[in-house]
């Protein structure tokens, strides 16, 4: 079976570019348009890895992972920051909030299967 991965990310266009790259990996992407409805969508599933972009409505990127990591069926959950957030401090804040990882954008379409392949093992170390 493979991996499901929650991808969080208002604009659309990344979101059919990434769904693109990892659906040809064999990787199943479930498509949140912001924070509130990947919570929402957590309530009945529990993706392998979540990509989150940081710059969402409403509810920030930052404070999803902070809401995502006190639920106990995400504990193992690998949470990856994806964002345009790319001054310094950017992926050091991330990473505070509770993000395991950072992409930055503009995503490297050929390097990002390796770095979700990456993420996935780590998990299961």
């Amino acid at each position: 079976m493979s991996a499901t991965i929650l991808y969080i990310e208002d604009n659309f266009d990344n979101r059919m570019l990434v769904r693109r790259v990892l659906e040809a990996e064999g990787y199943r992407v479930v498509e949140a348009e912001d924070g509130a409805q990947g919570i929402e969508w957590l309530e009945s599933d529990t993706p392998d890895l979540v990509l989150m972009d940081i710059n969402l409505p409403e509810i920030d990127g930052y404070e999803v992972t902070k809401r995502f990591k006190q639920l106990p069926s995400m504990a193992r959950v690998p949470v990856i920051a994806m964002t345009a957030n790319v001054m310094k401090g950017d992926r050091e804040r991330t990473l505070a909030a509770g993000c395991d990882g950072y992409i930055p954008k503009p995503i490297d379409i050929d390097a990002l299967p390796s770095q979700i392949a990456r993420f996935l093992r780590k998990k299961n170390e």
